[in-house]
């Protein structure tokens, strides 16, 4: 079938007409013929089986019955009537119950006609009923649509007020399938089609609108499934070859004086076996002709910092410069301090820009940033202003890169004649499925090991009831020098919820801990940020023991002291969330703890969550559960959302055939980078329809 023919716009369809068509347009964006032959069924109906009405057993159960109408009548009820009517077969009787139409339903139904019932039961007065149901002769059952495996399809109650209801739509998309005769051109080629005995594209489209059997559902599933996913990933490893063989990247030929000096003098812990292969792979992608587009996955406390300064100091060995972007203050200024100490031993020239960075400083840095002076430029979004100007940038480091938007990070890119090498680095760790859909044109390196001598933090869940102990152990653990984090979900109180709120928090704790035997700092996201930074400084220095705060210190405040966090209405945090706040305490060499403190009144996703901190430090594990129990979507936000728009396959559940379509997508691309070969031919049609219409789904078909 021409791919041509199924652009045409959808007004031309028989039986749809431009009302139709401008409704199916604004409520399910269907434009083309194209677009309604990917409008897959939610759900499907399986009307193969016919029930007896002394067989019906339980209420809200979807069922089909063969029966005759043998009577009508009309009941009172508070508002208007209700039409019953009254169906029978060999076994029984049950009614059928209309609330609206009761004038067309008379007229049109007979009496003592063969029917074919559909619907949901109810147990009302003894008796079995069926409020509304899809009613057809046994002559038309047979003939129609409704008959077998039955397609829901997505719908919203617009169409449903205007007519347009799953059975228009069915008969929308036979319609179409008749127009096209049900031949629709293959997409993937003959080897992979028999090496993965995989059905055809043709057969796989009528199975998905209209299964002939639960068996053949499922094959054109699969197929489908599996297409959706392998293009993705065609797409995706396409765009790292294409960018690895026309970008060309600033060659660092060599490891010199910088990198060996810090490496042997000044290294403060050996490097785990992770950090080394890390470091290994950026090296060789440093070393190459191609600019590096890394990205640096590490749980909390991994060790990611110390392997990109280290990429720095390769980038300053080359006589290039190197940057650190961070985003926000806190987190900037963290890093800065972190390096500055590394930095001044090697005299290497390092400086802070942040938007609070007073103008005569920051003329002294662009100064000496365009001269070359200024080595490592460390800061926010502050670094992205076009006033920043470098003499030679060659690494530009991006942490926690998923908060800054594409536009954003590409302004580093224009920061040197050639793009310098971008290594983007998130403590959030992604679920393996969800890196290969969404940064799979980035290489990908983890750290997935804890530095030598950090202990598992011990998390545990105690509820409201359980406070004073908590307190009791509070002060054990000052007393041992310690200090606290004690984290609340709002900044003000909510009327609709009961949760903990950060103000009667902070006064119940120092009723509690009253000065001037303990002292308490308090942070939130609506203070200044120098009232912010000072109390922050205070908790670092140790002048304070407990901190009270909302999640602003979920990134960026490093205080190995700290060896307990505790999280006030835990259950209002998803898991990511909980597990970087966790990773605030257990930074230095004692034994840390996390208690997540709740009411007794739980979700069972928020008991799912509670159960996993509890029982596992793994991020990775956790970041599966997560994904499991809020989709990808919302675990990557809007920016990054839209390859995730699948069609049909689920990257949660679908993750052994997307690790399949990378494996088979990489292995064609290996044997044949260009597609050129006859037998791939079908796939490079799709691969370029694929890139003129901007939509995986918008390929040929």
């Amino acid at each position: 079938m021409n791919t041509a023919f199924l652009q045409t716009p959808i007004d031309y369809l028989k039986g749809v007409g431009p009302n139709r068509a401008d409704l199916l347009r604004k409520e399910l964006s269907i434009h083309t013929y194209q677009d309604l032959l990917n409008l897959f069924p939610n759900r499907y109906i399986d009307r193969t089986r016919y029930y007896k009405i002394n067989q019906i057993q339980q209420s809200n159960a979807e069922i089909q019955v063969v029966g005759v109408i043998t009577g009508f009548k009309e009941v009172a009820q508070k508002r208007g009537k209700r039409l019953v009517g009254t169906f029978q077969d060999d076994t029984g009787t049950m009614e059928l119950v209309w609330f609206r139409g009761h004038k067309w339903i008379r007229e049109s139904l007979k009496l003592n006609t063969s029917y074919v019932i559909f619907g949901k039961t109810n147990w009302f007065n003894g008796k079995f009923s069926m409020p509304h149901p899809d009613i057809e002769t046994t002559e038309e059952h047979k003939k129609g649509l409704s008959s077998g495996i039955q397609p829901i399809y997505p719908s919203t109650e617009k169409l449903s007020n205007k007519g347009i209801s799953n059975r228009v739509v069915s008969k929308i998309v036979q319609q179409l399938f008749l127009e096209t005769k049900g031949r629709f051109a293959e997409t993937l080629s003959p080897n992979l089609i028999t090496e993965l005995q995989l059905i055809s594209k043709s057969e796989a489209l009528l199975n998905i609108h209209f299964p002939k059997s639960q068996e053949l559902l499922a094959k054109a599933q699969l197929r489908l499934k599996f297409e959706e996913l392998f293009f993705i990933q065609l797409q995706l490893i396409l765009k790292n070859l294409i960018h690895k063989s026309k970008i060309k990247g600033y060659p660092f030929k060599k490891v010199g004086t910088y990198f060996n000096t810090f490496f042997n003098n000044h290294l403060p812990f050996e490097l785990t076996n992770a950090q080394k292969r890390v470091l290994k792979e950026i090296r060789a992608d440093l070393g190459s002709n191609a600019q590096m587009n890394r990205l640096l996955q590490g749980d909390v406390g991994s060790g990611k910092t110390i392997v990109a300064f280290m990429s720095m100091l390769m980038a300053l060995d080359n006589n290039f410069q190197a940057c650190l972007m961070a985003p926000t203050e806190i987190l900037s200024v963290q890093h800065y301090n972190g390096l500055l100490e590394w930095c001044n031993k090697l005299n290497i020239n390092t400086k802070l820009l942040t938007g609070s960075t007073k103008t005569s400083k920051r003329k002294k840095i662009h100064k000496s940033l365009e001269n070359g002076d200024l080595q490592i430029l460390i800061g926010t979004h502050a670094l992205l202003e076009d006033k920043v100007k470098f003499k030679n940038l060659g690494l530009a480091i991006i942490d926690e890169q998923h908060r800054f938007g594409v536009a954003q990070r590409s302004k580093l890119w224009r920061k040197n004649v050639s793009p310098p090498h971008i290594l983007v680095m998130t403590a959030t760790p992604i679920p393996r499925t969800l890196a290969m859909s969404v940064y799979g044109d980035l290489d990908i390196s983890i750290i997935d090991e804890l530095p030598p001598g950090r202990q598992a933090i011990k998390t545990v869940h105690r509820y409201d009831n359980n406070r004073l102990n908590v307190f009791r152990f509070i002060r054990e653990e000052i007393k041992k020098g310690r200090q606290v984090y004690v984290v609340y979900p709002l900044i003000k109180e909510s009327e609709k919820m009961d949760y903990k709120d950060l103000m009667d928090g902070y006064e119940s704790i120092s009723r509690d801990f009253p000065m001037p035997d303990y002292q308490i700092s308090i942070v939130h996201g609506k203070m200044k940020p120098a009232d912010k930074d000072y109390e922050m400084q205070r908790f670092v220095k140790g002048e304070t023991q407990i901190m009270v705060a909302t999640t602003v210190i979920e990134v960026g405040v490093n205080v190995p002291n700290a060896t307990v966090m505790i999280i006030e209405s835990a259950e209002r945090f998803g898991l990511s969330q909980l597990h970087q706040l966790r990773g605030r305490v257990g930074r230095g060499a004692e034994q840390s703890y996390c208690i997540l403190m709740t009411s007794h009144k739980l979700t069972n996703d928020s008991k799912t969550r509670l159960e996993t901190m509890v029982k596992t430090n793994d991020g990775f594990k956790i970041a599966e559960v997560d994904l499991k129990l809020r989709g990808p979507g919302d675990i990557m936000g809007t920016q990054q959302s839209g390859v995730l728009n699948l069609r049909i396959a689920d990257i949660v559940k679908d993750k052994a055939l997307l690790q399949q379509a990378r494996n088979y997508a990489q292995k064609t691309l290996k044997e044949d980078p260009t597609l050129s070969k006859p037998k791939n031919l079908n796939i490079l049609n799709t691969y370029k329809a694929l890139s003129k219409y901007k939509n995986i789904w918008n390929y040929i078909s």
